[in-house]
């Protein structure tokens, strides 16, 4: 299934948090089959809660991640390598114009929100000033 979700070039950016799920991973592992430390139910729990909780939340943060390059590469032209800026390069992949956007778009419109409403603080601080003069 991961396979058909992210193509090569995602699980590379990806590497950044696998590596570390691995690490996590074989400490936990580790734990299980040998145990360092005193077998205090409490130790234990908070031993495995230490490695376990962060594991999970990565895990979680990396399949997100993943998903948001994907759509991310779904909507935006794709260029050569150092070529995204450059003027007049050509895109390699050109994005469908008629795409449905599966994303939240509530951002979008706070967004928009935000910055109406820092435009009419602007401009409310651009007629005091001109007043006090």
């Amino acid at each position: 299934m991961v396979a058909k979700l992210f193509d090569r070039d995602t699980l590379l950016d990806l590497t950044v948090n696998i590596i570390p799920l691995v690490i996590l991973a074989f400490f936990i592992v580790a734990y299980v089959f040998m145990s360092p430390f005193d077998t205090n139910p409490l130790t234990t729990a908070v031993q495995f809660g230490l490695l376990a909780v962060p594991f999970a939340l990565l895990a979680v943060l990396t399949y997100i991640s993943g998903r948001a390059i994907v759509v991310s590469e779904q909507h935006v032209d794709q260029y050569l390598p150092g070529q995204a800026s450059m003027e007049n390069a050509e895109p390699v992949e050109k994005a469908p114009k008629n795409i449905e956007d599966n994303t939240d778009t509530t951002a979008d419109v706070e967004l928009e929100s935000t910055s109406s409403e820092q435009e009419v603080d602007a401009s409310a601080e651009t007629k005091s000033d001109s007043n006090a003069n």
